[in-house]
Formats: structure tokens, sequence, C-alpha cells
């Protein structure tokens, strides 16, 4: 067989499994539970599946590509993911288990559950699930892209861009459709072994195959490529020490509260499983700081890349040294690494239409049944139009990706601060997040991110702060007649909550 019918033929097989993983996820009540068993697992995943779902998150084809290509192009300014990540888990063994106390205790399914219930206006939260939708549905079809740009090249070009792109939609509507949280999280078990197995082979394979080991090759790159191991990096880069230390700060904030985040939250056992989650998910890091030096070590092997294309610089090592078998194997675990989070990112946007949008349609108001079925009519809405805008305008979405996460972090005011303090007002978490996503496409979309050396988005959560601070204090809100267990998030540990005097 050809080397191209070798890595495709295992590409094949393993796509059979992924599959077939979430079919077999849906025995007993998967298959016929409602919204809550679908779109988060039943609140029943323990320890080990919270930690291998909640750490996919962190491994996408970004991983891969992204990160070799950053670390081609920049150097250390990619060393930002390990630090937002670190933090942002430290973060949420805080915050994690308060969220899941809250939608626990409410019967909430999603973020915009508990901005509508903590507000008290269904509508607030239809409409923040349509802004979360526009935020997310960009990193869908990067997903796409991405696995389509892996799937092509482990193939040899034998299987074109459209193909792979059209794989990556089917195999991933398929088993989220069928099984939702809990197919993702067993999914996420195949590809985190593949992903541990094949990112530590690298890492031994790469300095020994094209140096004399690690040795010779950071000295080359100390020696040669200084500019590469300091901040701002090379390139002309402009992410600088501001940069940095912004972007991980915003990060670190919004990673907790990011939807799919929360969508592995509320999918726990037990508040104590996300605490060891918590603890246990910063060593997964280390793993990605394999594709970053391999990035840094394509620039000796195979230099010149340009635009796109360094973000297959991993890849080109890869391709060019190891059997078809092997390329096969990689190529499905970072295929995996799309398939995953691009399954959760769906998920989510079924669940909180279906939670918080078609729930307001009286047929489906009080039918769990029918808000599921219609948050997956939404998931194929969702992936389908992600496909369509790949084939038809690749690049009309580049611009609203740069926001997503700087846009998602403007909700930090509006739930976080909410679900801590009482006194702020409807009117005031809502003027913060309309001006904070105002200014933060501002900066973006007229060029300036980052801004002074700084990360736009951090800029547009002080404005949104800001905003959200004066009109609480200027504008005292009527008091919610709800005592504080109704409206507050509180930590599972803490003893039976009673009400507390107003701030």
């Amino acid at each position: 067989m050809s080397d191209a019918a070798v890595a495709t033929t295992l590409f094949g097989a393993f796509m059979v499994a992924t599959v077939a993983l979430g079919l077999l996820a849906v025995r007993g009540k998967g298959r016929g539970g409602g919204l809550t068993e679908w779109s988060v697992g039943g609140r029943s995943l323990g320890a080990v599946f919270i930690w291998v779902l909640m750490a996919g998150e962190g491994y996408t084809s970004f991983s891969y590509l992204g990160a070799a290509g950053w670390g081609y192009n920049f150097g250390a300014p990619v060393l930002y993911v390990v630090a937002y990540m670190s933090c942002g888990y430290a973060v949420g063994y805080v915050v994690g288990p308060m969220l899941w106390s809250y939608a626990r205790t409410h019967g909430l399914v999603s973020i915009t559950d508990m901005i509508a219930h903590r507000y008290g206006r269904p509508w607030l939260g239809a409409a923040v699930a349509i802004l979360v939708t526009v935020f997310l549905l960009p990193y869908i079809q990067l997903q796409i892209t991405g696995m389509g740009v892996v799937v092509s090249t482990i193939s040899y070009g034998a299987v074109s861009l459209n193909w792979a792109y059209f794989v990556g939609f089917a195999v991933t509507t398929t088993f989220v459709v069928v099984s939702g949280l809990r197919g993702s999280a067993w999914v996420s078990v195949l590809k985190d072994l593949l992903v541990i197995v094949t990112l530590a082979l690298l890492a031994v394979y790469v300095p020994l195959h094209y140096f004399d080991g690690y040795g010779d090759f950071m000295g080359r790159l100390v020696d040669e490529k200084s500019a590469w191991l300091t901040l701002p990096g090379a390139g002309g880069s402009p992410y600088g020490q501001g940069w940095f230390a912004t972007t991980t700060v915003l990060n670190a904030l919004t990673v907790v509260i990011f939807p799919t985040t929360v969508a592995g939250y509320l999918g726990a056992r037990n508040a104590d499983a996300l605490r060891r989650n918590a603890i246990w998910l910063p060593a997964y890091n280390v793993l990605l700081f394999v594709p970053m030096l391999l990035g840094m070590a394509a620039l000796f092997v195979v230099p010149g890349l340009t635009g796109a294309e360094s973000n297959l610089a991993l890849f080109k090592l890869v391709v060019d040294s190891l059997p078809a078998w092997a390329v096969g194997v990689i190529g499905v675990a970072a295929a995996l690494s799309s398939i995953v989070p691009m399954a959760v990112f769906m998920l989510v946007i079924g669940t909180m239409w279906g939670s918080s949008v078609l729930s307001l349609v009286p047929r489906w108001q009080d039918s769990s049944r029918a808000q599921k079925t219609g948050s997956q009519i939404v998931v194929v809405i969702a992936g389908g139009l992600a496909l369509i805008l790949t084939y038809a305008a690749p690049n009309t979405l580049v611009r609203l990706s740069l926001i997503s996460y700087e846009g998602m972090a403007q909700l930090v005011p509006m739930l976080l601060v909410g679900l801590l303090w009482r006194r702020l007002s409807f009117a005031a978490a809502v003027g913060g997040l309309t001006v904070g996503v105002a200014v933060v496409c501002a900066l973006v979309f007229s060029e300036h991110d980052p801004v002074l050396g700084v990360n736009a988005g951090i800029v547009a959560l002080a404005a949104n702060l800001a905003v959200t601070l004066l009109i609480t204090y200027v504008r005292p809100a009527d008091r919610d007649p709800r005592p504080d267990h109704e409206l507050l998030a509180r930590d599972p540990i803490d003893p039976p909550p009673h009400d507390r005097v107003p701030v």
C-alpha cells in the first residue's frame, strides 16, 4: 500500500471508532434522557471523565498547528497558553464548585440559564445565548479548518481539504447529536491517550533525528535564534510583557466562565471532582511545551515558512521523516483534538438555545425532551452553518475569531460578580456588558489589539467594570424579593445558607 493509503485507512478506522464510542456512551439512561442528560451527562460524570473532558479544552488543533506555528513565528509569546491555563485552573478551583452548586440547586444547564435566573428575566438568557453563539461559531469553523488541514496533510494530499472539512463536520455532528456530553467525554479518553503517546514520541524523536539531542538543539536555538526565547519574541511580534501579563489575567478569568468549561463543571458528579480536577489539570499543560519547542525546531529543518504555512511546521517534520502508520496515528490525535472541542462547542450552542431560547416558546416550556430535540436541531444548524462558511468564505470570520475570547470576557461581571454580589442590578450588568462588547469590537476591528502594548480585551473589561459600578451606585435598583440563597452562588462546602444583609 502507498503511504497515503496506509495513513488514510488508519485515519478512517479511528473515525469509525470515534462514532462507535459516541454510540456506546448512550447505553442505558444516556439514550432516553432529556436535556439535562444530553447536555451535562445527567450531572453524573466522575473525576476521571471530567478531567479528560476539560483537558480536551486545552488540546485543540491549535496544539498541533497554532502552538507550533506561533513557536515558529514568534517564540516565547506562545507560552501565554500555559500561563493562562494554569492560572485559570487555580481560579476554577474556587469558581467551578460554586457554579456547579448554583446550577444543581436550581436545575440549570448553561451560563445563559444562570444569567436568566440571577436577574429574573428569561429573555436576558435568550439574548446572551445569541451573543455567545456569535462568539463561539468562529471556533467551530476554525476547528473544521484545522482538521481539514491536518487530514489533507497526513494523507499526503490524497484527501482534499473540502472532503476533510465534511468528514470533520459529519463525525462530530453524529456523535454529539446522539450522545451529547457523555459521548464527548468518552471520546476524550481516546483522544487524550493518543495525544500523550504522540507528543511524548515526538518530544524524543525530533531532537534525536534532526539534531544530536536536546543539548545540540537548545544550543543552536540560543546561539542562532535567541530572539525567539525572550519577549516580545521574533518576527516583529507586538506581544511583549504587557500583552503577556494582561492576556494571562484576562484569559484566566474568562476560561472559568467559558460556556464549554462550564459544561464540564455542570457534568460533574460532585464538587470535589472539580477541585481534584483543578489540581490535576496543570500537570497536563506540560505536554503543551512539546509542539511549542518543535515549532522552533522547525526553524532549522524547514526554514522560510510564511503565512498559513507556518502552522504546518510540526507536520512537515512528521510527514518528511516518519513512516506512514506513525503519520496516521499522529494525524488521528490531531484530528480528534479538533473533533472533541468542536463537539463541545456545538453541544453548548445547542444547549443554550434549547434551555434559554426555545424554552420561551410555549409548546417547549415544560418539556425537557422537546427542548433536547430542539437543541439537537440547533447543533446540526450551527455545525452546518460553520461548514458552509468554511467552504464559501474561509476568511470572513478571521477578525471575528479574534474577539471571541475577548468578547466572552465581557460576561465576567454579569455572571461572576452578579452571583457573588447581590447589589449588582440588571441595568448595571447589561450596561457594562454593552459597553465592554462595543469597546472590544471597536479596538479589534480598527486593528488596535494590542492597544498600547496590552490586550484589548482587558481594556474593554476595565470599561465594562467601570460602567457596571457607576450604574450600580448612581442608580440603585429595586430590591429583588428573593432570598440570598436563590440569587447568589456559594461554595457547596459552606454551611446551609442564611439570608445575609445586602451589601
